[in-house]
């Protein structure tokens, strides 16, 4: 069973792309929309909040998860996978792992990956300027920015932090509105940068939800990075790499939340196609 683990709605952007790349698999998602956006609180509440949720899918069998959420990434991640696991292994017997999706994000924008034995590995040439969309959390990591500039320190990264974008597409606000909102966060990026990024990075799950509002509000020709698509490819060659994973493939599917407001369901379901049958977590 693999977890996928985001703090609301946003990180069905991502489960739906593992699930279209690896249909067989047997997969888990918890919401914690209780406590959406991450965005705004403090790390240690990210830390607290991120290790509870994954506790939550090892209780539902998962031995491997996806953390689907650019805040607990960029703020809990590494700290979890270095410190956390660890002791959870010594204590129950278990071997674990949590990856992230920053780090396919980064590959995709610079072309450059890293192969096992730590050797930088360019794959295409990309762009030189790329703009970041993201929480104020995020943001304030430079996350993005220092492992971009890792790979390529010829680009250059602006970072636009959209405080109020996650929360407002959370709680279900009209389309007319979120349109303005991302409006904004454009207009205000475009200002500090002086001209149109070559690439853009929507550096939060919930933001691909509104995908078409960034498209129309960039000035044409600017590429998007998918970030679902990119976490799809990079778990299914983790999976490859590491068949100690290899779990049941009888193509399950759970979906848990903290719980949340149905104001956003209409926008979920469109996303989704369907309707998505949520439990309480």
């Amino acid at each position: 069973m693999i977890g996928v683990f985001d703090s609301g709605f946003g990180g069905l952007t991502v489960h739906r792309a593992l699930i279209e790349a690896l249909p067989g698999r047997d997969f888990v998602y918890l919401g914690d929309n209780r406590n959406a956006p991450y965005g705004g609180r403090p790390p240690i509440d990210v830390l607290n909040l991120s290790c509870a949720a994954l506790e939550r899918l090892f209780a539902e069998g998962c031995t491997l998860a996806v953390v689907a959420c650019n805040t607990a990434s960029t703020v809990a991640l590494r700290w979890i996978q270095q410190q956390w696991l660890p002791v959870r292994r010594r204590d129950d017997g278990i071997a674990r792992n949590v990856i992230g999706i920053v780090v396919p994000t980064i590959e995709a924008a610079t072309g450059i990956g890293w192969d096992e034995d730590g050797t930088a590995v360019q794959q295409t040439k990309q762009s030189s300027t790329i703009a970041v969309f993201a929480t104020r959390r995020t943001v304030e990591t430079d996350c993005y920015p220092i492992e971009i500039r890792k790979r390529r320190p010829d680009i250059t990264v602006v970072q636009q932090a959209c405080p109020e974008l996650a929360g407002s597409i959370e709680r279900g606000l009209p389309r007319h509105d979120l349109h303005a909102l991302v409006d904004r966060y454009v207009s205000e990026l475009l200002r500090k940068l002086g001209t149109a990024p070559e690439c853009v990075i929507l550096g939060c799950t919930h933001y691909p939800l509104v995908a078409d509002l960034f498209a129309v509000a960039l000035p044409s020709g600017v590429r998007m990075i998918h970030q679902p698509d990119a976490t799809a490819r990079a778990l299914k060659a983790y999976l490859d790499r590491h068949p100690e994973y290899d779990g049941s493939h009888a193509g399950r599917r759970r979906f848990l939340s903290t719980g949340f407001s149905t104001e956003a369901l209409p926008l979920i379901e469109t996303f989704w196609g369907d309707k998505v049958p949520f439990v309480q977590a």
